[in-house]
């Protein structure tokens, strides 16, 4: 795939460039300011600001001498190959190479909502599917919508003959002022696999989730709308999800983050891990069937209300 130049028409714009390690990168823009940059390394958001240029996501300054990629952003954890969840289990598909369905892109596409969208296709290569034991099609649909809002749409369709099981989360690192500033919603009094204990089943309490100390959690059957409330920032992230039972919640804090090659010492301050996930029971697809999940993101004033924060 070759260099494209940018592709304007009156409300959104579609760009595909390379980034600094000559991988190829897609980037959607809003007439309002807002993008998104989609790396076709791994299927990975790796920028997404609002209408001021502001960034939404932490995405590290280290690199791994041994990673193609920094850590941080949006990623795809499919299939994952962890039990239980933990962010450092993220499978294999962020390290494949995915297309563009429509390439090149020539016009920019919208939904039936109105929001300006790429599709992006992963499968396995003819030499791999000499012994690759996971025939599938993966197609990932990341959109931005007028107000920049961010959504991505997965479809995974089993096109073997045998039955094909999977575990699946968006990783989804979160910019923040300072991690003990900040408090989540939406998990009170839920059942959670704790990663840490090791991996033993707890009760969440009934108030806002605050961070002190290193966290690595898998919630189950958590609420479709969940809220992150960064008090310095004035700012909310909403995270909506279907198709998602449970819910990823991570930060390594002081110890591991310094053991970590691709984590600045005192990064973890400025990052909080909320995936949307289905981990505690597998997704079993059968020959020909297709499983769909999706995921929106949603930024809005710390200062609204809870009844305010419903309405969107």
């Amino acid at each position: 795939m070759g260099q494209y130049a940018p592709v304007w028409d009156h409300k959104a714009s579609v760009e595909v460039t390379k980034n600094s390690n000559g991988m190829n990168q897609v980037t959607l823009r809003n007439p309002q300011g807002a993008s998104v940059l989609i790396s076709l390394h791994g299927g990975q958001v790796t920028s997404w600001r609002n209408e001021r240029g502001e960034e939404l996501l932490f995405t590290s300054k280290k690199i791994s001498k041994s990673s193609k990629s920094a850590r941080g952003g949006i990623s795809i954890s499919f299939p994952q190959n962890g039990n239980g969840g933990s962010v450092e289990q993220p499978g294999f598909a962020r390290n494949k190479i995915w297309t563009i369905e429509d390439d090149p892109p020539s016009l920019i596409s919208f939904d039936t909502q109105g929001k300006s969208f790429i599709d992006l296709l992963l499968k396995p290569s003819e030499d791999e599917l000499k012994f690759c034991p996971h025939v599938f099609e993966f197609r990932l649909r990341v959109s931005l919508a007028s107000n920049g809002s961010l959504s991505l749409i997965s479809r995974v369709r089993n096109v073997t003959g045998k039955p094909l099981k999977f575990s699946f989360a968006y990783q989804t690192y979160f910019s923040v002022s300072n991690i003990s500033e900040v408090r989540l919603e939406g998990l009170e009094t839920l059942d959670y696999r704790d990663n840490l204990c090791p991996k033993e089943l707890f009760t969440e309490q009934g108030d806002a989730i605050t961070f002190e100390t290193e966290i690595d959690r898998v919630y189950h059957c958590s609420p479709n709308c969940i809220a992150i409330l960064d008090h310095e920032k004035k700012r909310t992230y909403l995270i909506k999800k279907e198709g998602l039972p449970d819910t990823v919640l991570w930060n390594p804090w002081i110890k591991k983050c310094k053991a970590m090659a691709d984590l600045g010492n005192d990064e973890y301050k400025h990052m909080l891990c909320v995936d949307g996930a289905a981990i505690e029971k597998p997704i079993a697809l059968k020959p020909g069937n297709e499983w769909t999940a999706r995921v929106e993101y949603v930024v809005v004033p710390s200062t609204l209300s809870t009844d305010d924060l419903s309405s969107y």
